[in-house]
């Protein structure tokens, strides 16, 4: 896929991130796209708004996984806009009825990458408790986006997928310090902390580490818990494993989210 020198790069945006939703924009040329549906229509809606967009705006719906916190708001935002939503087999025969009738599904697999509009998406499987899970690299034929939440562990396909992008979103749930002394009950810690739970800030900045770079211009650290992570402590994580200053380091947070940032194209 080639893009028009003339047309809008590679850009995202995060509506929230955290245990109480998740949704992101994903962008290029004239497409855009909704990445999970995890609020309401109404707040759907309102955080559209505070981007510039309408729902009208977007061409797809496309959804990492069945649980709450990302399809919650899924068959109403999807009912009133029309949208095709893609997801995986396994994730939609998770969600069963959970989200009424949705009359425009698209199934993709895991392994295998497909177009929506200007996007080129390259779905890759994690290890998540989830049916099906998947997270993504977004490109526009000249510059790549990973974005990789919810998953427990990191795995080389992983690694091979996120290496060498322009911009990446990784996933920093927990300091798995105050996990351990906070007072979530056992076995929510044990999910958390298991191989398919979530990744903490050390796990995600070794992933960091072993990844080529060079061309990041953008890295965002994602789905905080509220109870047990700061954003200082997942910047210095993450700003350790690159050797660099934290404050160029972004943070998407559960309320606000993350505006537009762009991928700008490199000098030749």
């Amino acid at each position: 896929m080639s893009r028009s020198g003339d047309a809008p790069g590679l850009r995202f945006a995060i509506l929230g991130s955290g245990s109480t939703g998740n949704a992101a924009v994903i962008a290029a040329g004239d497409t855009h796209i909704l990445l999970d549906c995890g609020f309401s229509l109404t707040e759907t809606e309102y955080r559209l708004h505070r981007l510039g967009m309408d729902i009208e705006s977007l061409a797809a719906i496309l959804i990492t996984h069945e649980h709450s916190d990302h399809v919650g708001g899924l068959g109403p935002v999807a009912r009133r806009s029309g949208l095709p939503v893609w997801m995986t087999a396994g994730t939609r025969a998770a969600i069963g009825d959970r989200a009424g009738v949705l009359s425009k599904v698209r199934t993709f697999s895991p392994h295998l990458a497909f177009e929506i509009g200007d996007l080129c998406i390259e779905p890759f499987p994690v290890p998540h408790d989830a049916r099906e899970p998947a997270q993504f690299v977004f490109g526009d034929g000249l510059h790549r986006l990973g974005f990789v939440t919810d998953v427990g562990s990191t795995t080389t396909v992983m690694e091979q997928a996120l290496t060498g992008c322009d911009a990446l979103v990784l996933e920093c749930n927990h300091d798995i310090g105050m996990l351990e002394r906070g007072n979530y009950p056992p076995s929510l810690k044990a999910r958390i902390l298991s191989p398919h739970g979530h990744l903490d800030n050390a796990t995600a900045a070794r992933l960091l580490a072993r990844l080529e770079t060079g061309r990041l211009q953008h890295l965002v650290a994602a789905h905080l818990s509220q109870r047990n992570n700061r954003p200082e402590l997942a910047r210095t994580a993450l700003a350790e494993a690159l050797g660099d200053d934290p404050d160029w380091l972004d943070v998407a947070d559960a309320d606000i989210g993350l505006d537009w940032r762009e991928v700008v194209p490199r000098p030749i």
